[in-house]
C-alpha cells in the first residue's frame, strides 16, 4: 500500500522517463510525495515554490523546500509574489502560481492533487455551481498542467511519505473552518465516511466516468454548433429543431459553460429581444439570431497579449493557448511563436479564411456568417505579426493553420 502513490503516477502516464517536468512544491505532504515520485520515475525534474508571504510560516516553508530539493538534487525556482488584496485570495494565488509555471516550464508542469482533493472539489462545486459540469472534477491533463496523483487518496500519500521517511509541512489554513474548502474536507467528508468506507474513491471514480461521458456529449455539441453556423451567434429557429437535451448543452456552451434557462428559447425572433440571466449575462436575439453578451462590458475591449502557452482575458472572453492540446482551432506553433495580440476588429481588417481560397475582409465575413453588428466589436481577433490569424468563432487564417504532423498550438476562446 505504501507504494500506491508511485504506481498511480506511473500508471497515469503523466510522469515520463527523461522528459522535463516542473513540479509545483508547496512543502505540503502531497507535493513532497509528487516530487519524490517524479524523481524515482526518472523524469527530468525541476521544482517551483511560490512564497506569497501571507503567513508567519511562509519563509520556513520556502527554506524546507530548498533543503528538500537540494537533498534530492532537483533544480528549484523559488519565487516571491505579492497578491492584490481584492478578490478571492486562493484563486489569485492559484492563478499566479500557474502563470509562473507556464512561463518557467520547459514541458509539462505537475500539481499534486489527489483523489481526496478531487472528491472535495466535486462536492464544493456541486454546492455552489449548478449544472452537470460541477460533477466532472479536475482533469488529469489541462494543456500542460498535469495531475499524476489523482489515483490515490491523501491517506495513501501519507503512507508513502512515512514509508519513505519523508517529512513535510502542514498548512494551518487546511484546518481553518473559516474557509469553505476546510469545512468540506473535515465536516462533509467526515460525515460521508460514516456512511461508506471510501467516499473519496467513489466520488473520484464517478467524476472520471462523467468526464468521459461529457467528452462524448461535447462532440455532439460541436457537431450541432457546426450545423447551426458555428457560433458565437446561431439561428434560434434552427436551435429549436434540436432535441431538448442538445438545446440545453448548446446554450450552455454559447453562454460560457453557464446554465441557461429554457425561457431563452421562447424569445421572439422578430426584431430585437433580450433576457437578463443574472450574474452579468444577457441573451440577445436580433432578427432570429441568438447570442450571449456580458452586461456592462465595454463594446470594444482594450488589446491584450496572449502568451503561448498561457491565458488572457479580453473583455467578456477568456482565451487560452496550449501546445499540442485540443482547442477551438489548431494553429502552427512556428507561425504563432511565443505570443499573440488579442484585439477588437478594425475597419479594413482582412484574412485568408481556411476553405475560402482567397483574401476576404472581416466585414464581409461577419455579414456572410450572420454575426450581429452589436457583437462584432467584442469578438477576440488574434493578430500575429500584423496579420489576423484567428477570429474566435468565425474563421482561422489558412496561413496559420497547423498542417498534418506539424507542432501545433490549440487556441480556445470562451465567453465568461
Amino acid at each position: 500500500m505504501s507504494e500506491a502513490a508511485l504506481e498511480a503516477a506511473r500508471a497515469s502516464g503523466l510522469v515520463r522517463w527523461d522528459e522535463p517536468l516542473l513540479v509545483l512544491v508547496s512543502g505540503g505532504g502531497d507535493s513532497v510525495c509528487l516530487l519524490d515520485v517524479a524523481v524515482r520515475l526518472e523524469a527530468n525534474v525541476s521544482a517551483l515554490h511560490v512564497n506569497y508571504g501571507l503567513r508567519d510560516g511562509a519563509d520556513a516553508d520556502e527554506a524546507f523546500v530548498r533543503a528538500l530539493c537540494e537533498r534530492l538534487g532537483v533544480p528549484l525556482h523559488a519565487e516571491r509574489v505579492s497578491l492584490p488584496e481584492s478578490g478571492n485570495l486562493q484563486d489569485r494565488a492559484r492563478d499566479a502560481r500557474y502563470a509562473l509555471a507556464e512561463r518557467l516550464a520547459e514541458g509539462d508542469y505537475a500539481a499534486a492533487h489527489t483523489a481526496s482533493d478531487q472528491a472535495e472539489t466535486v462536492l464544493y462545486r456541486l454546492a455552489v455551481s449548478p449544472g452537470s459540469r460541477a460533477l466532472h472534477g479536475m482533469a488529469a491533463r489541462r494543456g500542460r498542467l498535469v495531475r499524476p496523483l489523482l489515483g490515490v487518496t491523501r491517506d495513501e500519500v501519507r503512507d508513502y511519505l512515512r514509508a519513505r521517511g519523508l517529512e513535510w509541512r502542514e498548512d494551518p489554513s487546511n484546518a481553518d473552518r473559516r474557509f469553505a474548502r476546510a469545512r468540506v474536507r473535515h465536516d462533509l467528508m467526515g460525515a460521508l465516511r460514516e456512511i461508506g468506507p471510501a467516499p473519496e474513491r467513489t466520488i473520484a471514480a464517478t467524476a472520471a466516468q462523467l468526464r468521459e461521458e461529457a467528452e462524448l456529449l461535447d462532440r455532439a455539441v460541436d457537431a450541432s454548433l457546426e450545423e447551426l453556423g458555428g457560433g458565437p451567434a446561431i439561428s434560434l429557429a434552427a436551435l429549436r429543431e434540436q432535441p431538448p437535451a442538445l438545446q440545453r448543452l448548446v446554450l450552455r456552451r454559447l453562454a460560457g459553460d453557464r446554465p441557461v434557462p429554457d425561457e431563452v428559447l421562447e424569445l421572439s425572433e422578430r426584431g430585437s429581444s433580450s433576457l437578463d440571466l443574472g450574474e452579468g449575462l444577457r441573451a440577445v436575439v436580433e432578427y432570429g439570431t441568438l447570442r450571449f453578451t456580458s452586461v456592462g462590458d465595454p463594446r470594444e475591449p482594450e488589446p491584450v497579449q496572449l502568451p503561448v502557452p498561457g491565458r488572457a482575458r479580453f473583455g467578456s472572453w477568456e482565451l487560452e493557448a496550449a501546445h499540442e492540446a485540443e482547442g477551438d482551432v489548431a494553429v502552427s506553433a512556428a507561425a504563432i511563436g511565443d505570443s499573440a495580440t488579442v484585439r477588437a476588429w478594425r475597419d479594413g481588417d482582412r484574412m485568408r479564411p481556411v476553405g475560402v481560397g482567397g483574401s476576404k475582409s472581416l466585414q464581409d465575413l461577419f455579414t456572410d456568417r450572420k454575426i450581429p453588428r452589436a457583437l462584432r466589436r467584442t469578438l477576440p481577433v488574434v493578430e500575429v505579426g500584423g496579420e489576423v490569424a484567428w477570429v474566435a468563432g468565425v474563421a482561422l487564417d489558412e496561413r496559420f493553420a497547423a498542417g498534418p504532423g506539424e507542432p501545433s498550438v490549440g487556441l480556445t476562446a470562451r465567453a465568461r
